[in-house]
């Protein structure tokens, strides 16, 4: 990029020419200019064309863009034109320009918006084209592009920057076109079994559905503090609850945690709802819906990430957390019955445990850390340890399990769900005994949250019908079908830290300290919350 001196020199020179457009008495960002034809739309129907042919049709076309590129000089120049479509060609001759037009080309930079018109022709190098005879400076571009975008150097500068990065990668604007019909394919593929979307708060009187430090605020009108939501988990089963059997949300949810390449503090995710249904018709339903949507985004079951290829077509594969250790750590099958032998299994293998972690926090422990990283074809680890799941409903024939799921493609959680608990008196119970941990486990989560959800339960009384539920990241399965290593390529405006400190805002809450770092890589939501965590939201 320009140093700073030659930026300033550059800028200088282009509000220039933009006062030279005010010197001469026209609007400097005029809005009249009207669009007749896209780039898209001229190449698909004059790009197979011969030269002859395009002539004959006689088009003239109107388009609008940012000039990417400027070639020749004196009589004739040559413009690349980029619009939501894509690129086309701008001819320009002087001589077929009256003296305002030849006074706007003499003012174009690279980056200014402009409106032209003309016929379109192909040259005698078969470029499609327009014929300029008519040019508009719509919109003067101040700071010039980036000569060079590219490389390590520029990763943050380019999320900071996220209007000139798009801009300048085309591969990036592709990224978000490809979540765009990623997230519309959920909403009809949903719509067409019968489930209806919803939006629930996400502003909440306690911060439920998840174990995780919550962002807080607070509202004066009413005098209360308020949460922004962790998950929308609660709300929807209330919902099932009201009659609502087939319901769904695509939500922003928040954690104030660290971040990594998986995790951002604010993050977007799938969560549905089926009465009448358990966890296994939604392990069948995950796999029919991703598959699916591979095939109508990508053209493909098959894709390629991070050097793997992957197969989304069903049926995948499936194991019981006992089988997933045992077969990716070695560690048997019966040693995860006993907590002293589990303990020692775990430090054998790396897992960080702590001399009071219970059984089932040991085994999601060692699940996380040395059984996920193994999981690259898409699988499901099934049969969680009910004290790590405190929302999701046990085993009839094994209590000690919960009929819970996660999904996992690419070393990456996709998708986490269960059969619900709908038993009120066990759900109350549960509670309990999940602020009584986190008051021993972490009291600085935060010191105030120490009620139970009790509107909750009174709405489990009133009877919720059998039910299973899922929430499946949409940042995640965008990287998947992105070949993106970081959460934050796939997130418009990932959260970064400040360039410079900024002074203090009035009134303003000073951040909370502790937890997991910001730049730490293992700040992973389950992590920083601990695994006990029937969650429905990785993200």
């Amino acid at each position: 990029m320009a140093s700073p001196d030659e930026s300033n020199r550059l800028i200088r020179a282009r509000r220039a020419k933009l006062d030279e457009v005010r010197a001469s008495g026209g609007p400097t960002y005029p809005n009249r200019f009207r669009v007749t034809a896209t780039a898209g739309e001229l190449r698909a129907r004059h790009g197979g064309k011969t030269a002859e042919e395009i002539a004959a049709a006689g088009e003239n076309a109107r388009v609008a863009g940012r000039i990417m590129a400027l070639r020749g000089h004196g009589k004739v120049l040559f413009a690349d034109l980029r619009d939501r479509s894509g690129p086309i060609q701008l001819f320009i001759r002087r001589d077929a320009l009256g003296d305002a037009g030849a006074a706007t080309i003499d003012r174009l930079d690279l980056g200014d918006i402009v409106g032209a018109g003309g016929p379109v022709v192909k040259t005698r190098t078969g470029e499609l084209s327009i014929d300029v005879r008519e040019i508009e400076l719509l919109a003067k571009s101040l700071r010039p592009l980036p000569e060079k975008w590219h490389g390590l150097k520029d990763v943050e500068s380019r999320f900071r920057e996220r209007h000139v990065d798009l801009l300048v990668n085309p591969g990036v604007r592709e990224i978000f076109e490809r979540r765009a019909k990623i997230v519309r394919f959920i909403r009809d593929f949903l719509a067409a079994r019968d489930f209806i979307e919803v939006e629930t708060p996400m502003m909440q009187i306690l911060p439920g559905g998840a174990t995780a430090r919550p962002f807080k605020t607070y509202h004066h009108a009413l005098d209360m503090p308020l949460y922004l939501r962790i998950a929308p988990e609660l709300y929807l089963k209330r919902l099932v609850v009201g009659s609502f059997d087939r319901v769904f949300e695509l939500n922003r949810n928040f954690r104030n945690e660290g971040l990594s390449t998986r995790h951002n503090p604010e993050f977007t995710m799938l969560e549905f709802y089926q009465a009448y249904a358990t966890y296994e018709d939604l392990i069948a339903l995950t796999q029919e819906m991703v598959s699916e949507c591979a095939s109508a985004v990508l053209g493909t079951t098959t894709i390629e990430y991070q050097g793997h290829a992957i197969s989304l077509a069903p049926p995948w594969t499936v194991l019981t957390v006992a089988e997933a250790i045992e077969k990716h750590t070695g560690i048997p099958r019966e040693t995860l019955s006993d907590r002293g032998r589990a303990h020692q299994a775990a430090r054998e293998k790396g897992v960080q445990v702590k001399q009071d972690d219970a059984l089932g926090r040991v085994i999601a422990k060692i699940v996380d850390a040395a059984v996920e990283p193994h999981l690259i074809q898409p699988t499901f680890v099934i049969d969680y340890p009910t004290e790590v799941s405190p929302l999701a409903r046990p085993r009839d024939d094994d209590p000690a399990v919960v009929e819970r799921f996660e999904a996992f493609i690419g070393a990456l959680e996709v998708a986490n769900g269960f059969s619900e608990l709908n038993d009120p008196d066990e759900q109350r119970r549960r509670f309990i005994e999940q602020v009584d941990k986190r008051d021993r486990d972490d009291p600085d989560v935060d010191a105030e949250i120490t009620e139970i959800d009790e509107d909750y339960v009174r709405a489990l009384e009133a009877g919720m019908p059998p039910t299973a539920g899922e929430g499946i990241g949409i940042d995640r399965l965008v990287m998947l079908f992105t070949n993106a290593a970081s959460i934050r390529e796939v997130i418009l405006f990932p959260h970064l830290r400040p360039e410079v400190p900024r002074p203090e805002a009035p009134g303003a809450v000073k951040p909370e300290t502790g937890r997991a770092g910001a730049d730490s890589e293992n700040a992973k939501g389950r992590e920083a919350a601990g695994p006990d965590e029937a969650e429905k939201t990785p993200h």
